[in-house]
């Protein structure tokens, strides 16, 4: 009568199975009560603190490590077993099955600390950059991460990957060459990023375009310029000229210059000045700080010249506009006549 221990199946007996395949469904058991464990349980502690991250975190590492608990189950229950061949090939390849699921945790947890990270710089940085940054950064990352871990999966399979690094790093040098341009604008993107000398919205001057800043991206920066034409700067030029931002000034300089006619009396010059001076003044986006004075004696006028600065609130063309049109209007009404060429010719008979 045939026994468990008499009865052999492939090489081993059939108690053995038995108790390999009891391994097998205990880790799977076993595997369910641990994301049990993580689903109801530590995301429930996780959701108790004030930062996201932890509750991310656990999400993403609950399945790998529910796998790694069933690769596991699987390993040991092979040991149970003995082949006379393919020993050497299936511990390779748990060895590679080990390394992959790392991998794939480990490229997890990453792009979940950068999502993290990412949504706070969102709240204070310029968004339109942070969200281009964003998935070529996690790319970047996850793209490193895997092929890191499939050549420590090869190199466990058995197979010498000396040679395949000497070819990564031959190709990487001529990706590196055909692509430096590209780098480089990534580069200026992520100055532009840190350094911010500009955001959207902000009125600039580089390389003779001005404009207003529409889109700041990794590679490339859209300006709308004054004549109302797109215009998509490479990033690497602001890391390369001067860039001037006019928003960023903490008021605008403007100058009048005023000719009122010779036979203007020295009443009404002072006159002319207090008038300039109060309009400019009483305008709501003009600063203090307001000269005006007598300038000169002109070849046909007598020169009245004012110097005022515009606020951060005012418009650079709009203020002007109503603050020449009330000078107008009120020297007019005044009485106070502008001179324009005009020349004497004094007959000797």
């Amino acid at each position: 009568m045939e026994t468990l221990e008499s009865t052999i199946i492939l090489g081993n007996s059939l108690y053995a199975w038995l108790i390999a395949s009891a391994i097998i469904v205990g880790s799977l058991v076993i595997a369910r009560i641990v994301y049990f464990i993580f689903k109801k349980i530590f995301s429930k502690w996780a959701s108790k603190t004030e930062t996201k991250l932890d509750d991310n975190v656990v999400d993403a590492i609950e399945e790998p490590i529910s796998i790694a608990v069933v690769l596991i189950g699987f390993r040991i229950a092979y040991s149970h077993l003995e082949f006379d061949t393919g020993g050497e090939f299936i511990s390779n390849m748990f060895g590679v099955a080990v390394v992959l699921l790392f991998t794939w945790l480990t490229s997890r947890v990453v792009n979940t600390i950068i999502n993290h990270v990412f949504m706070k710089l969102t709240n204070t940085q310029n968004g339109s950059i942070v969200n281009d940054m964003e998935p070529i950064l996690k790319k970047t990352l996850s793209y490193g991460i895997w092929a890191i871990g499939f050549i420590m999966a090869i190199s466990n399979a058995g197979y010498d990957v000396g040679a395949l690094i000497a070819g990564l790093g031959i190709g990487g040098i001529a990706m590196a060459m055909a692509a430096k341009d590209f780098v480089a604008n990534i580069f200026g993107g992520i100055t532009i990023f840190i350094d911010s000398p500009f955001r959207v919205g902000d009125r600039v001057k580089v390389s003779g375009i001005d404009g207003t800043v529409i889109e700041i991206g990794i590679r490339t920066t859209r300006i709308n310029t004054l004549e109302g034409r797109t215009v998509t700067i490479p990033n690497n030029q602001f890391t390369n000229t001067v860039v001037e931002n006019v928003t960023a000034e903490p008021s605008r300089k403007v100058r009048i210059s005023l000719g009122l006619t010779y036979d203007t009396t020295p009443e009404n010059i002072q006159l002319a000045l207090d008038t300039l001076k109060k309009i400019v003044d009483g305008h709501i986006h003009t600063e203090e700080d307001v000269t005006v004075w007598f300038d000169a004696f002109g070849d046909f006028s007598l020169n009245v010249n004012c110097n005022y600065y515009i606020n951060k609130q005012g418009h650079w063309a709009n203020t002007p506009s109503e603050i020449n049109l009330s000078i107008l209007t009120e020297f007019n009404a005044l009485k106070l006549d502008f001179a324009f060429p005009t020349s004497t010719i004094i007959v000797d008979k």
